[in-house]
């Protein structure tokens, strides 16, 4: 007798990122009450499931949904404000003085819904957020039907969301017990950079992690300024100085690292920290480029980022997929550094690992909830298709993006967002870019 499921996918294609590689053809996809039942040839599949649906999928690869492991969703509203300067300029021009006047609850909301929209829509099922109002943020993912894991933020100077480091962490724990009961929000503690946040901050952080079980989630050695800035100020760079101060361990998502030394790198490695390499923002700031290569080599678990839309320009994870691997190419004079497999388990297991979801998402195995994504390569101009990982990779992009599913539920069919009105999303743009003209 056939065992019932919800849906069973037939992809041409199977990349499952675990076991490291493995690319499965002619395998089917069984998903029953938003987790996978199993993954088995086509064939074998028909005679034993019966399914609610069946998801025929003859030119397409499906893979784990993408995990987008460090943004600030809501600047989708500031993206394109005042390009082409660097890092401390175009915050202290540009984007600081723009949230000072228009950030609030609506506009995180409003935002986040945008970039909830652009990730779906990319292939991006979960991401990490730091921003003001995570209560608006969560609502926004909710109501999209995305995962998410929002940062409890911590700074020490006030905005119109708190007055000072412990308003921030009260706020945002509030919102985390708020949020307690929803399967698609998750917390991270999210003390915004060592340059922001000071060592009595930081010992409060580093307490909540612990009793709480959290990530923490912070900005580390993305400029030379910042790294001089902390030798000036502490006597030490920043990465030896939040070691001192007991936050190096396997909770710490360090996003760019990309100053880091033989000794950091190192230390990182020994203490199974994670990275979050954001390549098109490290590029689009001149930060540098990170030594992904080397992290890698040493076991370092990296994950990718798009920053926020202020500073990249996109939120696309297949994007950053492609800058990563070619940046590591060219920074190492190297054509085999970071191969297609490696890119992929970043841009998922990786991804899904540093935010301690690893083992519920990331990869396509049973048991795991069904956060998947199908890639259209059956269209002229990418094929003839010899590998379809390399393909994933250096050929496709998010318009390649066919079907989404978030815990089994469908968020993208034939390429058309299930949950979104364009005309809606066209209103929240224009609405928001009428008041910052003014």
């Amino acid at each position: 007798m056939s065992e019932a499921v919800d849906l069973l996918i037939e992809p041409r294609w199977v990349i499952p990122i675990e076991p490291p590689g493995c690319i499965l053809e002619a395998h089917s996809v069984a998903v029953r009450d938003g987790r996978i039942v199993d993954v088995l040839p086509s064939g074998v599949a028909q005679m034993r499931f019966a399914a609610d649906r069946t998801v025929s999928l003859p030119d397409h690869v499906l893979l784990p949904g993408l995990v987008n492991a460090h943004t600030h969703a809501a600047m989708t509203l500031l993206r394109g404000l005042h390009d082409d300067l660097p890092l401390m300029r175009w915050l202290q021009e540009a984007i600081w003085p723009a949230e000072s006047r228009l950030v609030s609850s609506e506009f995180v909301y409003d935002g986040t819904l945008l970039a909830c929209a652009e990730m779906l829509r990319g292939g991006v099922t979960c991401f990490s957020d730091m921003y003001f109002f995570p209560g608006a943020a969560a609502r926004a993912a909710a109501e999209a039907g995305m995962r998410c894991v929002l940062g409890i933020i911590a700074v020490d100077f006030p905005s119109a969301y708190a007055s000072d480091a412990d308003d921030y962490i009260a706020k945002g724990l509030a919102t985390r017990d708020a949020w307690g009961g929803n399967p698609l929000v998750g917390f991270a503690m999210a003390p915004h950079a060592p340059y922001t946040v000071s060592d009595r901050t930081f010992g409060r952080v580093l307490m909540l992690a612990e009793q709480l079980d959290l990530p923490i989630h912070l900005h580390i050695h993305e400029t030379r300024h910042e790294i001089d800035e902390s030798v000036k100020e502490h006597g030490v760079r920043p990465l030896e100085r939040l070691r001192r101060l007991g936050v190096v361990g396997p909770s710490l998502i360090g996003v760019h690292g990309v100053y880091l030394s033989d000794d950091e790198i190192e230390m990182l490695a020994r203490n199974a920290c994670s990275i979050v390499h954001c390549p098109s923002s490290n590029m689009k700031l001149a930060s540098g480029i990170a030594p992904v290569a080397q992290l890698n080599d040493n076991g370092v678990g990296i994950a990718l980022g798009s920053d926020g839309a202020a500073s990249n320009n996109r939120l696309d994870i297949l994007q950053e997929v492609r800058q990563a691997a070619l940046l590591s190419k060219v920074a190492t004079g190297d054509a085999s550094s970071l191969p297609a497999h490696d890119c992929l388990r970043m841009a998922t297991l990786n991804g899904a690992a540093a935010l301690g979801l690893g083992d519920r998402i990331g990869s396509i195995a049973a048991g795991k909830i069904a956060d998947l994504i199908a890639i259209d390569l059956g269209d002229w101009i990418t094929t003839p298709c010899f590998d379809p990982a390399s393909h994933v990779v250096y050929v496709a992009g998010r318009e390649q993006v066919s079907h989404v599913w978030v815990g089994g539920q469908a968020r993208l069919q034939e390429k058309a967002l299930l949950h979104f009105s364009n005309s809606d999303l066209r209103r929240i743009s224009k609405l928001w870019h009428n008041k910052l003209v003014t």
